[in-house]
């Protein structure tokens, strides 16, 4: 390893691998410097979405689309007060480009399914790559290697090195030793978020969310806190996805992960892919489905109980953020979903479901019982659903016979189908009866991501507290979000990959840099 090099990369992720394989098309010599043994960060952790207008795939659709139409459909997600907070010229500038980036992408071999739909947005933007995000780690990283670019594991990134005013490289933990290594062109922050990070979560959040984890505990704003040390503005750091209940992830990948993600085997199944039957295409992305997404509060709300590993309700279901808060008190932060002969049938078809990524597909209760028995038990008596998850059988019936000793009418009048109504409680839910019981856990409340970044300018310079850039640094997704708010599927992934092939383009390219 050499002590100076054209552009330092600090994260391996998705945005990161995407910057030193840009900036090493161009020309540049670059080091990437990832904390964690292996590559990938949140995005190796992800289905993979892609969602991006006027795309190659949407016209051969027969699609018509474009960046401003998709910039308008982008402020119908989430919360109305987060929109209001949004860098709509960023935003819009990055609408703009994503499309390059796909076909980018695509160019190295990368396979996307789609586009398929997610409304609001009016047309279908989502492309989902084949066979899942790990491929974008995998095809990235070879490439970068054959460039000639430099990668180091074990590596983190103490401290920023300034000279004259200017981010003149990093300070790396490297062998169990300090380094200094120096960039000519430019240093790019590309860490992550920080939704592991329970100091930053009780920081901007408060502290009663500092028990809940984030879904990748290796984001721990480390961007973000470099950036801040050399008085960058940090935006919107308050606003988060999540908290939210989520299945704990299996320990061991599915089928899936034994798919090919880069090489000649990918290409191959990119040719094939028009060929592969519906169902098994279906059955794939189910698949992913029932492992990554979060069951729906609709199960809540229509009665379904929380309890704990004593078998025990502890709080209001329908009740968010302090149903997430209260999850992560629990023994080992976990809970489980309790559902009866009713709910389990409401859920077992449209348009009930447990979860979905939408359009994509939705999965029902027969589907985790057959995808994920891991988190899924299915039983005639609570005592045999409670045996499968180690759970005491004494308590849990207590716990489903007292929620049920508090309802106070409908029990035992006809429905307008003629089945016997379940008796509704005070607050309106039903109570849990029946001869056939379901068990969905163990889930935790996760942070998923965050949407607080670095203030940066459309070349990703990051900026200080009086909006001028600092010289020699610059950031890309996650930690340089520069104020735009991103809420539905794809478009985190798509910010990453563009922003990081835009910022290594041009810092590649030999000349002047800020």
């Amino acid at each position: 390893m050499n002590d100076t090099y054209d552009v330092i990369v600090v994260g391996g992720g998705g945005a990161g691998l995407a910057c030193a394989v840009s900036a090493a098309e161009q020309g540049a010599d670059v080091l990437l410097l990832e904390k964690q043994p292996r590559l990938g960060g949140s995005t190796g952790r992800a289905v993979g979405s892609f969602t991006a207008s006027g795309t190659a795939l949407q016209r051969r659709a027969g699609i018509t689309d474009g960046p401003d139409d998709h910039q308008v459909d982008a402020g119908l997600f989430g919360p109305r007060g987060y929109e209001a907070r949004n860098n709509a010229a960023l935003r819009r500038y990055f609408f703009g480009r994503s499309s390059e980036t796909l076909d980018w992408l695509s160019s190295m071999g990368l396979v996307f399914h789609g586009p398929s739909p997610e409304p609001p947005n009016r047309v279908p933007r989502m492309h989902n790559v084949v066979p899942n995000a790990k491929a974008y780690v995998a095809t990235l990283q070879l490439r970068l290697l054959r460039l000639g670019g430099t990668v180091a594991c074990d590596a983190p990134v103490e401290e920023l090195v300034t000279e004259s005013g200017r981010v003149a490289g990093v300070v790396a933990r490297i062998d169990g030793r300090q380094r200094v290594l120096r960039a000519r062109r430019g240093v790019v922050l590309a860490a992550g978020d920080y939704a592991g990070s329970a100091a930053m979560i009780s920081k901007y959040r408060g502290d009663r969310f500092a028990a809940i984890e984030g879904i990748n505990p290796d984001a721990t704003g480390d961007g973000h806190r470099l950036a801040e040390q050399v008085g960058a503005r940090l935006l919107n750091m308050d606003i988060t996805y999540g908290p939210e209940l989520r299945f704990v992830p299996p320990r061991a990948g599915g089928v899936e992960q034994l798919l090919p993600s880069s090489g000649p085997l990918l290409r191959l199944m990119g040719l094939a892919l028009p060929l592969v039957p519906g169902a098994a295409m279906r059955w794939m992305i189910k698949r992913l489905l029932v492992t990554w997404q979060h069951p729906e509060d609709a199960i809540l709300a229509d009665g379904a109980i929380l309890v704990n590993r004593d078998g025990v309700r502890f709080c209001d279901e329908t009740a968010t953020p302090d149903r997430e808060i209260a999850v992560a008190a629990q023994p080992g932060k976990v809970a489980y979903i309790v559902l009866d002969e009713r709910l389990a049938a409401r859920y077992g078809a449209w348009p009930h479901y447990v979860s979905t990524a939408p359009e994509i597909a939705y999965a029902y209760v027969a589907d985790y019982l057959r995808l994920r028995p891991d988190v899924a038990v299915a039983g005639t008596s609570l005592a045999a659903v409670a045996a499968e998850r180690g759970l005491p059988a004494d308590a849990l019936q207590r716990t489903v016979d007292g929620y049920g000793a508090e309802a106070t009418h409908g029990g035992g009048s006809a429905t307008p189908a003629g089945a016997e109504a379940p008796a509704t409680r005070a607050d309106g839910r039903p109570a849990l009866s029946g001869s056939g019981w379901v068990l969905l856990g163990p889930v935790k409340a996760y942070f998923t991501n965050t949407e607080g970044g670095a203030a940066i300018d459309e070349d990703q310079r990051v900026l200080d507290l009086d909006g001028q850039p600092i010289p020699g640094l610059y950031a890309a997704g996650q930690t340089g979000l520069g104020g735009m708010v991103l809420w539905g599927h794809g478009l985190h992934i798509a910010w990453a990959l563009t922003s990081g092939r835009l910022v290594g383009q041009a810092l590649g390219r030999p000349g002047p840099t800020a």
